[in-house]
C-alpha cells in the first residue's frame, strides 16, 4: 500500500523562508570569499608567485558558483552544498594549527552556515516552484 504524498506548504509559509535562507546563503557566501581573500593576502606567509596560485585555487570554485547564487538559482545553491564541504574540511584542518586556529574556525562556521542556508533554500525553492505549478 503506497503512502499518500505529504502536502506542500502554502506559498505564504514558503516566501519568508525563501527570502531568509537566500539572504543568509548570500551573506555567508560573500563572507567566505572575503575571508579567504583577506587571509591569503594579509596573514598567510606565502611568496608572491605562490600567493596568486593559492588564491586562484581557493576562489575559483566560488567564482564559478557566484552567478547562479546571485541570480537565486536553486541548482547553483545545491551545487554550493557540495562544493562548500571542501572549505569546511579545510577550515577544520586549519583549526588544529594554533597559528591558523581563528581562520580555521571562521572558515568552518561560515561554510557550515552556507551549507545549511543553501540546502534549505534549495528545498524550499523546489517546493515553491511545485506549488506555483499547481501541485498540492
Amino acid at each position: 500500500m503506497a503512502k499518500a504524498p505529504k502536502p506542500l506548504p502554502s506559498l505564504d509559509w514558503l516566501q519568508p523562508r525563501l527570502a531568509a535562507s537566500r539572504a543568509i546563503s548570500l551573506l555567508s557566501f560573500a563572507a567566505l570569499a572575503a575571508l579567504l581573500l583577506v587571509w591569503n593576502l594579509n596573514f598567510a606567509a606565502l611568496p608572491s608567485k605562490l600567493l596568486w596560485v593559492i588564491l586562484g585555487f581557493n576562489l575559483t570554485p566560488l567564482l564559478l558558483l557566484a552567478p547562479g547564487m546571485i541570480l537565486g538559482n536553486a541548482r547553483a545553491h545545491a551545487w554550493t552544498c557540495f562544493v562548500v564541504n571542501l572549505y569546511f574540511i579545510q577550515g577544520v584542518l586549519a583549526a588544529f594549527d594554533p597559528s591558523k586556529a581563528l581562520f580555521g574556525w571562521l572558515e568552518a562556521l561560515l561554510s557550515l552556515s552556507l551549507f545549511c542556508a543553501a540546502l534549505m533554500y534549495t528545498r524550499w525553492r523546489f517546493q515553491y516552484d511545485r506549488k506555483l505549478a499547481g501541485e498540492s
